[in-house]
């Protein structure tokens, strides 16, 4: 009876160890492309969905558990006959195979993955299952670093999705006894809601600084490192970091329509698809996948060597041809996003290439865009020039005009004294400013030459001549400030000429590229800037029309014009343009719809980067396919002669796309 139990318990057992080997062996055929659930048990010791959820760490463990198994394979070592080659070929040549069905089925494109089937599929039918799975392996650990290497280059891209905000400190009666403070989600934000934003924390919307100073890190805006003083009435921008201070702010956005939502949408449209030399690749692989398959037909028929026919559509994939252009255009558009330049797709890479012309604006392009004060001339030795700006700044300081900010925020620049109260304060709207000073019958005067003559003062012609004139030649605005009924002198504000625009022009004319001025100014203040910049072609008086006319008669003679402007105004010259650059893009929806390159940083000392690396650009993409095209016509003649077979030619294959690929997306550290 004992003996009779033990023989079923051994028969028992042993068909349970069978068993137990067919399910071993179907574990590792759990879903094609995934982890065997044994290996993940054995080897990573850790969560199953957990590391599935991580589709980079699910094709490593892919690949290194079919490298295990082709050595295995190597070493003769198989499973019941079968050999261990064959998780290789499920692991890597099935997702393969369905990238081939899926690419001829809803596009009709013929591809190199088309090719990597074909040779993995006779392969196997003439009973190479090693070097099939050894193609498979190999292609899969190529197309793994491929990807992995062009993801690297959208890097500085994509994480600003990461910034985005997600919340916000709202405060509700703000001033008022029953102040609160409650956190609400980013998207929530309305216009004029007041926020607090604390030390270190994400600005969660575009807004205005009501109470408080602090510093914010705008490098996710502008690509500028070093940190922006803020104070009251001083914008801060959705997903900036506040560093010091805390401070509260109003909201003049909502979340979904803030600078870092439209810098994110724009640069989620960024792409090379739409290049004419990446459509240009595509033509040149669909006919190399044409010539693979006659060349390998014809050597099968004149040698009767099908492995060598095989061999032919390994190498001959047009994999680095395919990939090179859009990972150089990724990575140069990478390479912009990080110094502040977010261009809209890969074709403008490839026109900018070509300019030849380029189209200043003045106004908040060659100059800032905002008056400052230049000069402060009292009419005789009676007053100081401190004494004057105090005075003029006091009397401003009721006004919010822009030319009163510019004095007031002068003054606090460079003096400390207090300004001294004003009362009965008057503007008269285009002329000028009056108050009484600090409550007493001292009448004080701002404003312009008309302004002084309509309250009975009068300029000596010799102060304008000496000390005013040669200001306005210059397109400066004089402010002259008056006490009852003597001038008392003059505050000279101008829109200064940015520091790097000198060596903007001459870098643009190192590259060949000449540029002409634009400007809505008269002739005085054409020619003062042009000068300055050494520009020597210049219009002034210029409507948007004479802009436009002006940049279709660069086009017909046959140059390739980029017209960069503050977006506004400029708009229709931004539209006819071959390239439209906008300062300051992010902030304005004009600027973003006309043009074809934004400036986030408002900035135009990178313009020369912006031509120089999108003609390195299309130098690359071209060393790149003469490279990858060379190594495709040498492999193929080897494997026609019988030098080099499936394996070997698999890596020779994804070698050359790795180098191509590396090669490209050098482009990211590219500097002019």
């Amino acid at each position: 009876m004992f003996l009779q139990y033990w023989n079923i318990t051994l028969d028992y057992n042993y068909k349970f160890m069978r068993m137990h080997k067919l399910i071993f062996f179907f574990k590792f055929l759990y879903t094609y492309g995934g982890i065997p659930i044994i290996i993940l048990d054995m080897v990573f010791f850790m969560d199953f969905k957990k590391l599935f959820n991580d589709v980079e760490k699910v094709t490593v463990s892919t690949l290194l558990v079919s490298l295990i198994f082709m050595i295995l394979s190597l070493f003769g070592i198989d499973f019941y006959g079968i050999s261990l080659a064959w998780i290789s070929i499920i692991f890597c040549g099935i997702p393969i195979f369905k990238d081939a069905v899926s690419g001829l089925i809803k596009e009709f494109d013929i591809k190199a993955d088309v090719l990597v089937t074909i040779a993995i599929i006779s392969s196997i039918i003439i009973g190479e299952i090693f070097a099939a799975g050894v193609v498979a392996l190999i292609m899969a650990i190529g197309g793994f670093l491929e990807e992995y290497t062009v993801s690297k280059t959208r890097t500085g891209i994509e994480k600003l999705v990461d910034l985005s905000p997600t919340k916000g400190t709202l405060v509700t009666n703000y001033g008022g006894s029953e102040e609160a403070e409650s956190e609400i989600e980013a998207d929530a934000i309305d216009v004029d809601d007041i926020l607090k934003v604390l030390p270190g924390e994400v600005v969660p919307v575009d807004g205005v600084i009501i109470k408080g100073e602090t510093s914010i890190d705008q490098s996710v805006m502008t690509g500028e490192s070093i940190p922006i003083d803020k104070q009251i009435g001083d914008e801060v921008f959705s997903g900036t970091i506040n560093l010091y201070g805390s401070f509260y702010m109003k909201a003049i956005k909502k979340g979904e329509d803030s600078s870092l939502q439209k810098l994110i949408s724009l640069v989620e449209s960024a792409s090379p698809d739409n290049a004419e030399i990446v459509k240009a690749a595509d033509r040149w692989a669909t006919w190399i996948v044409i010539i693979a398959f006659v060349s390998a037909i014809a050597t099968w028929i004149v040698t009767g060597e099908i492995i060598r026919a095989v061999t032919i559509l390994v190498v001959f994939c047009p994999c680095a041809l395919v990939l090179a252009t859009p990972t150089a255009i990724m990575a140069s558009l990478g390479n912009l996003t990080n110094v502040g330049i977010l261009v809209k797709e890969g074709l403008t890479v490839e026109k900018l290439a070509k300019v030849d012309e380029m189209i200043f604006d003045k106004t908040g392009t060659l100059t800032y865009g905002k008056p400052k004060v230049v000069d402060v001339v009292p009419y005789n030795e009676k007053l100081s020039a401190e004494d004057l700006i105090h005075l003029t700044a006091s009397l401003e300081s009721q006004s919010e005009h822009p030319l009163a900010r510019a004095i007031l925020n002068f003054y606090k620049e460079n003096y400390s004294r207090p300004i001294v109260h004003v009362s009965n304060f008057e503007m008269i709207i285009g002329k000028g400013v009056k108050a009484n000073l600090d409550n007493n019958e001292t009448m004080l005067f701002a404003g312009n030459l008309e302004f002084m003559e309509l309250n009975n003062l009068t300029v000596e012609k010799e102060f304008l001549a000496s000390k005013v004139n040669s200001y306005l030649d210059e397109g400066a605005t004089p402010i002259f400030v008056a006490s009852n009924d003597e001038i008392m002198g003059v505050v000279v504000l101008a829109d200064v000429l940015r520091e790097d625009a000198n060596e903007v022009i001459r870098q643009l004319r190192k590259l060949g590229v000449n540029a002409t001025l634009l400007t809505g100014d008269n002739q005085k203040a054409a020619e003062y800037i042009a000068h300055e910049v050494d520009i020597v072609d210049y219009k002034y008086n210029c409507l948007p029309e004479d802009k436009i006319s002006a940049v279709s008669n660069f086009q017909n003679s046959h140059h390739q014009v980029a017209v960069i402007g503050d977006g506004i105004n400029d708009a229709p010259a931004l539209r006819q343009a071959n390239v439209g650059i906008s300062m300051g893009g992010v902030g304005s929806d004009v600027s973003i719809e006309a043009s074809d390159v934004c400036l986030v940083s408002d900035d135009i000392r990178y313009v020369p980067h912006l031509i120089a690396i999108s003609r390195k650009t299309l130098k690359t993409i071209n060393i790149s396919i003469a490279f990858a095209l060379g190594l495709n016509f040498l492999a193929m003649f080897l494997a026609m002669f019988g030098f080099l077979g499936p394996i070997g030619g698999a890596l020779v294959h994804n070698i050359g796309s790795v180098v191509v690929i590396i090669y490209c997306s050098m482009l990211m550290r590219f500097k002019m």
